[in-house]
């Protein structure tokens, strides 16, 4: 399918897990692609040779790399339609536990690097773009360590919310994903085997997400078919949340 042909998109954090099939899906769907990675250049060199999307090293909580992310995507990219914003940290612990320099850090990626990152596509998005941010179902079922990280992914949704109000007027369309637990190896490296097995007990359709099923949906949002959603969540948990 070419149904994103002539298209250009930014994914943020697009070297593994959901990132990954994102830039792999909006590729397959004919989009021009640019990604950015903290990490490991091979393993960003090596998604951007088996798909063709281009690999920017960017550290998304630091703003002159966000800037320079955001030049290289308009120079790499035939027009700005689709902006992913994909990239997160955890900052796992409790309230009384968390320091402040791990608070200052999650919400500068998290939340902050999201608002620039519209705020850039709110300037140079063509009309009819798609903005995508990707939360977490922790937003609707909060527990215990995860404060900083819930917290900050519902700045991301409320940012998508009111992007939507403002950037309606040109066509361009805001909108959620919230993945539930998706077999990546963050959430694996995370989370005891218990955890996992309770949480694909608790999904209606028996086992853990896959990034390529949070990639669909995301590939719905950046296509013409979406073009009547906008400002919405949408919870792609297999249906632990109902």
């Amino acid at each position: 399918m070419s149904v994103l042909a002539g298209k250009g998109a930014l994914v943020t954090g697009g070297s593994r897990g959901i990132g990954r099939a994102i830039v792999e899906r909006l590729r397959a769907d004919g989009a021009e692609v640019v990604f950015s990675y903290l990490g490991s250049a091979e393993t960003a060199a090596r998604v951007a040779d088996e798909t063709g999307a281009h690999a920017v090293q960017a550290d998304q909580g630091v703003k002159e790399e966000l800037e320079r992310l955001f030049a290289e995507a308009e120079k790499l990219l035939p027009g700005v339609d689709v902006i992913v914003s994909n990239a997160a940290e955890g900052g796992l612990g409790t309230i009384a536990e968390v320091p402040e320099e791990t608070y200052e850090r999650v919400f500068a990626v998290n939340a902050r690097a999201t608002f620039l990152a519209i705020q850039w596509a709110s300037r140079v998005m063509r009309d009819g773009g798609r903005i995508i941010t990707i939360s977490t179902l922790n937003t609707a079922i909060p527990g215990p360590g995860i404060g900083l990280y819930a917290a900050s992914k519902a700045a991301v949704e409320q940012f998508a919310k009111v992007a939507a109000r403002e950037l309606g007027p040109r066509g361009i369309t805001a909108n959620t994903v919230s993945p539930g637990a998706t077999d990546t190896d963050m959430l694996r490296s995370s989370n005891p085997p218990e955890a996992l097995e309770r949480a694909t007990a608790l999904t209606a359709l028996g086992r853990l997400g896959r990034p390529e099923d949070i990639a669909s949906v995301v590939a719905f949002l950046a296509g013409p078919d979406s073009g009547w959603i906008t400002g919405q969540n949408l919870l792609a948990t297999g249906g632990m949340i109902l």
